[in-house]
């Protein structure tokens, strides 16, 4: 078995080298619980009331030291244009880590005549990282291993675009435009041209008084690989006294990824909004040619919003939250 396990955490160490684990904050469908700013630097400050945001997500449940994510954000309107936003993570695959803190400036435009929404949007993030290797445990002599823990500090930087109209939303983000290079993983630099970029659009409207519909779709490329992802959202808010219910279901499809071929995420999500307090519950399930388990994974949020001020006409949630 724990040989088993090894050879499990080799294969999973060699995939998190090559891949996604060598940028900054993971990209999954935790900002689909009212937590754009994760996702879209623009974001920041965007709306009328400030956001704390935490996550906890974990992966392939029942496996030892399996991906786990924990994301700790703040942001909030700063006078009449200004935005900043704070975010903490710590991410863990394996026997590598990392741990960062991201700080944003946004500058907002309002175009808008009395109460409506029509708003620009600029954002830029920098992010100071640090990258970890645990090889303590390792139990095989190698003159590559060297069997203690070893750490690099990193810096990145996203910038970021949105554009709001009415129920209209759309966000353009450039991400990990300055990871700096490092010698972590070999003697030599690599690369770390890991730039990617996403583009996201939606409409939020309402049915009767009290149903609110708001489809989406991201998507996003990484410049070094060509793989491309998408995502397909639609949301369903319903309006009880004092709260309001909302459920969501998202599906990303992957294209143009050689190691994966027709990798694919299916996505539930559940929450609700109580006065100035939110709490959602995310499951996401794998599908695809390769499966690296057949459980899910699991991700609860909890948010808080504050310093409210009055929300304008017809904006989508990210711009009014209600309660």
């Amino acid at each position: 078995m724990k040989l088993f396990r090894f050879a499990f955490f080799c294969l999973l160490f060699s995939v998190t080298i090559s891949s996604r684990a060598q940028e900054t904050l993971p990209i999954y469908t935790d900002y689909l619980s009212d937590n754009v700013y994760l996702v879209h630097p623009a974001a920041a400050g965007i709306g009328n009331c400030g956001k704390l945001r935490l996550t906890a997500r974990n992966q392939w449940s029942g496996i030892p030291d399996a991906p786990s994510l924990q994301t700790l954000s703040i942001h909030n309107r700063i006078g009449l244009n200004a935005g900043a936003g704070l975010i903490m993570f710590n991410d863990k695959n394996g026997y590598h880590s990392q741990q960062g803190l991201q700080a944003t400036y946004t500058y907002h435009i309002d175009l808008a005549q009395r109460d409506e929404v029509n708003q620009f949007s600029f954002g830029l993030s920098l992010m100071a990282v640090t990258n970890s290797v645990d090889e303590s445990s390792f139990i095989i002599e190698d003159p590559v291993i060297s069997q203690i823990i070893k750490s690099e500090n990193y810096f990145n930087a996203d910038i970021g675009m949105a554009y709001h109209r009415g129920g209209f939303f759309s966000y353009l983000t450039i991400k990990n435009v300055m990871l700096s290079a490092r010698t972590l993983y070999s003697d030599s630099y690599e690369s770390l041209n890991l730039r990617r970029y996403l583009l996201s659009m939606g409409y939020y409207y309402g049915v009767g008084k009290s149903f609110q519909f708001e489809p989406s779709i991201m998507a996003q490329t990484i410049e070094l690989t060509g793989e491309k992802f998408v995502d397909f959202t639609l949301k369903v808010y319903k309006d009880i006294p004092h709260a309001q219910l909302w459920a969501a279901c998202s599906y990303r499809r992957g294209f143009d990824n050689p190691s994966f071929q027709d990798i694919s995420y299916f996505t539930p999500i559940l929450g609700v909004n109580y006065k100035k307090f939110m709490v959602s519950y995310t499951y996401t399930k794998q599908q695809g040619d390769i499966l690296f388990d057949s459980t899910g994974y699991h991700q609860i949020s909890l948010g808080f919003n504050f310093l409210c001020r009055t929300p304008r006409r017809n904006g989508c949630p990210n711009i009014n939250s209600a309660f």
